[in-house]
Formats: C-alpha cells, structure tokens, sequence
C-alpha cells in the first residue's frame, strides 16, 4: 500500500479534499461504513458494541422494524403536491412529441435529447388563490445533435406546451448519464490509463467500464473558467464536464484535471 501511494499519490489527502495530480491519483479515503465493518472494532480499535441491550430490557436482539407503505399515487396531484410517475411521464411526452425525437440527439447519439429535469412550477399568485390551481411542469433537455439546451414548460391541466425555449451556450449541470458516458469515454481514452491503473492496483482488476465506479459529474465552461489550451477552447459551446470518480465501496480516485468533451466525445487533461 505505501508502494501504490508512493506512485500514484505523492501524499496522503484527508477527507475529500483530492490532491491535485499529473495522474488521476487515488486519495486514501475509507468509508465511514469501512470503520469497524470487517473486524467488529470501532474506530479506536475497541470492540463496536453492535447490539448492546437497550436499558431494562434483556440482551436479545431488537425487534425489527415495520416500514409503512407508501401511499398511492393519484394520476394527477394536487396544491403544491410533488409530481407524480404519471404526470411526469406526461410531462415529457408534452414537451417532446415523438414526431421531434429523431430530429435531436442524446449523449450516446441515439435519438431524442438528453433529458435532464421536470420539475413542478411555482403558481402565479392570482393562481395560488384558485381552488383547483392548474398544475404545469418545466422540463428541460441537451441536444448534442445541435449543442443546444432546450425547456418546454407543459399546463399539465390543459395539456398544452405554453412555452418553448432554445439556447446555445448554456450549460447547466450534467445528469447522472452524462457523467457515466463521460467515465466511459474517460476508461477507453489513452488519458484514462493512470485511472485504469489506480483502479488495478486498488482492487486488483482491470477496469473495463465505468460500472465499478461512482461518478459525479460537473461542467466545464472552458474559457469562461480561465485558461482553456487547444480544443478545449470549444466547452461552454460544446458539452465538456469533469468527474468526481470514486470506485463503489471503496476509495476516491482524483480525475478532476481531466476534461471530457461529450458534443466531440474527446478527452483533453488540463494542466
């Protein structure tokens, strides 16, 4: 272990606080689950008193616990309620007929824009003083065919689209997808040979795609940011984001100086 972090960390990182590395270094970070897991002993190397009996009771092990059902789910909630499954799923089919889909593109290139939010939007005030207020939701999607971010704000109530809106150049934050996609561009570039090393010498195992892993994923605006050498001059205009990177159960591996770009589907490192 001292020999893995001598190569690939230079230095110990507590916490999450990622050294910042020629390689996508790996930070020894153990998960508070970790702490006691495998040996039964607490952090301070004591016995973890799991299952201690509880006051003026015997030693036996507690009941379990009863979870309560959630309640049903209407087709159309009301006031101020969360959308439900079905208003969600109608939401997105107002705000993008199947008649545009193929005129877009998602993250891996099949038809239809990426979809990244529906959310509920807020009455006007008029509206708030209605007895049956209309409902409407506000979905927003990333077209990589034209790098363009698009929201469709949809009267749920009426089933109407009552606003459309095209922008290029925004970037809002990346979904959960888009970051895996960027992982598995990030494992399959020559680039992501520290991250592929870093993970064999964590867990033994090559590292073939990004499913052993945990990513987090956030934008890259390129010159917006400062700096921005070569082709990553193009993110802001482009769909570039960097990764949080983390193998699932297990340490922190730092691939924040890397840049992918998902519009061209390239890696660059900054630095």
């Amino acid at each position: 272990m001292h020999h893995l972090m001598h190569r690939h960390l230079g230095k110990i990182v507590a916490g999450a606080a990622l050294a910042l590395t020629g390689t996508a270094a790996m930070a020894a970070i153990t998960l508070p689950s970790d702490a006691g897991a495998a040996d039964g002993r607490g952090s301070a190397g004591r016995p973890a008193a799991l299952g201690a009996p509880a006051p003026g009771r015997d030693g036996g092990p507690p009941p379990p616990g009863v979870v309560e059902k959630a309640a049903a789910q209407g087709e159309r909630g009301t006031g101020r309620d969360p959308l439900t499954d079905d208003e969600l799923r109608r939401a997105q089919d107002l705000a993008l007929p199947r008649t545009l889909r193929g005129a877009a593109a998602d993250v891996t290139g099949r038809p239809g824009p990426e979809r990244l939010t529906t959310d509920l939007v807020e009455l006007t005030p008029a509206e708030a003083q209605l007895a049956d207020p209309p409902r409407r939701a506000r979905v927003s999607f990333y077209d990589y065919r034209s790098d363009s971010y698009l929201t469709r704000t949809v009267n749920l109530t009426t089933l109407t689209v009552e606003s459309a809106d095209t922008q290029h150049g925004v970037q809002p934050p990346p979904g959960h997808d888009e970051a895996v996609e960027a992982a598995r561009l990030l494992i399959a570039a020559p680039l992501g040979a520290g991250l592929r090393q870093d993970y064999r010498d964590a867990t033994g195992h090559d590292l073939t795609g990004p499913d052993p892993l945990s990513v987090t994923g956030f934008v890259y605006r390129g010159r917006a940011e400062g700096a921005a050498p070569g082709a990553l001059g193009e993110c802001g205009k482009h769909r570039c984001v960097r990764l949080f990177t983390k193998i699932k159960n297990g340490r922190w591996i730092d691939t924040r100086r890397f840049v992918i770009d998902l519009s061209a589907r390239t890696v660059a490192r900054l630095g």
